[in-house]
């Protein structure tokens, strides 16, 4: 079968940027979808009917249209945070074909020298500003795609929040038009409210000296959460995580999540990484959406409850973490009829009745159980002694395929 529909990426210097084959297609389509302004780049010699999306947005006008010659327009690559990479899930390879211009970023990266394959890309465009976080630390570089023109000021509004106002920002407005500008600057000395609605903002990180340290491994600074007392101290969440070994994208249920660092930490290993904290506590919740805002992990999804109740209905997951609640009617149980044939739980427990409900399971379902003993070194008068954390008994099993 000859591809029907044809995806055609146009840039600022429309029309006249294309090259031949999306110019043929544009010309033999007898419906062209598209934003008014990729529709208004088009001229007069196209005769196909011309369409808006509708809003809100969907693909139905061109699904249903099977077998019709339409094209559907996109800014620069489609498959770059764009309609092609919707369209290639709903339409078979064979009937569709999807011509690109460069991206936006291409265009930054050309002006800016930058190779692109030490940049790091990201879209805020109808996403949260907050997903930024994740990705600071200095000598790092970024190429955001804006939602709007208030989105540079709020970048550097928020770069420096986290310690970041050093960094120098470039602003590209109408990459690759006649109406291209650029606007340079420093995060802390940022002026520009509003710019172009369309625009790419560049990003050279640089941190102050007060900004915390975040790696991406496991064991963040207990000082990196807000928290009540009920964390995971750094030392366990390092091992804790080490035995749940997340995978890009795998899910984890993080059950009992008090201040919601596993499940925090679990999706900062790789952004495809997703996980469910289920929290009872009203102000634990609040402390989860701070932490997961300000680490940059705005998607992690918060259940409001308490397992096992909270957790029927919730979708299967690969890993699952119990830091609280082992003692439960139900909780262990229904966790590990829940959990993916060859995902992992792992159960950390601190009270004697805790740990004997991990030592009963373990005899039942098998697994791995590990003592962890923490001591620091804190000071005894004119000398200095080792005070041990209460020790902590961790679950670590696998379900059978």
């Amino acid at each position: 079968m000859s591809p029907w529909l044809t995806v055609v990426g146009i840039g600022e210097d429309g029309f006249k940027g294309l090259g031949r084959n999306a110019r043929h297609a544009l010309l033999r389509a007898t419906r062209i979808i598209g934003a008014q302004r990729q529709l208004d780049l088009l001229p007069v010699c196209i005769r196909g009917a011309r369409e808006l999306w509708p809003s809100p947005f969907s693909l139905e006008p061109v699904l249903a249209s099977r077998g019709e010659p339409l094209c559907v327009l996109a800014s620069g690559d489609p498959m770059f945070y764009g309609v092609g990479a919707s369209l290639a899930r709903q339409v078979a390879a064979d009937e569709l074909l999807i011509l690109p211009a460069p991206s936006s970023v291409s265009l930054a990266a050309a002006r800016l020298g930058w190779p692109l394959q030490d940049v790091v890309t990201l879209s805020v465009v109808a996403r949260p500003l907050a997903a930024l976080n994740a990705h600071l630390a200095s000598g790092v570089r970024l190429l955001v795609l804006s939602n709007d023109g208030r989105s540079p000021a709020l970048i550097a509004s928020l770069l420096v929040e986290s310690g970041f106002g050093p960094s120098r920002l470039s602003v590209f407005e109408h990459l690759g038009g006649a109406g291209e500008r650029r606007i340079d600057g420093l995060a802390g000395d940022w002026q520009h409210a509003s710019v172009a609605d369309l625009n790419v903002v560049a990003i050279d990180c640089v941190a102050n000296i007060h900004a915390p340290r975040l790696s991406r491994l496991a064991g963040l600074p207990d000082s990196a959460f807000k928290h009540d007392g009920q964390l995971t101290k750094r030392d366990v969440r390092a091992m804790t995580l080490a035995r749940l070994a997340p995978m890009p994208g795998e899910l984890l249920w993080d059950v009992g999540a008090g201040s919601g660092s596993i499940g925090i930490e679990w999706m900062r290993t790789h952004p495809s990484c997703r996980a469910v904290a289920i929290e009872a506590d009203d102000g634990r919740q609040g402390l989860i959406e701070h932490n997961r805002d300000a680490l940059g992990v705005p998607g992690l999804q918060l259940v409001r409850g308490k397992a096992p109740e909270a957790l029927h209905g919730l979708e299967a997951p690969d890993a699952i973490f119990i830091g609280g609640g082992v003692t439960r009617d139900g909780v262990l149980d229904t966790c590990w009829q829940q959990l993916r044939p060859g995902g992992r739980l792992v159960a950390n427990a601190v009270t004697l009745q805790s740990e004997m409900a991990l030592m009963n399971w373990r005899d039942k379902h098998g697994g791995e159980l590990t003592r962890i003993h923490v001591a620091q070194a804190q000071p005894l008068g004119a000398f200095d002694t080792w005070r041990q954390a209460l020790p902590i008994t961790l679950l670590d099993v696998v379900k059978p395929l």
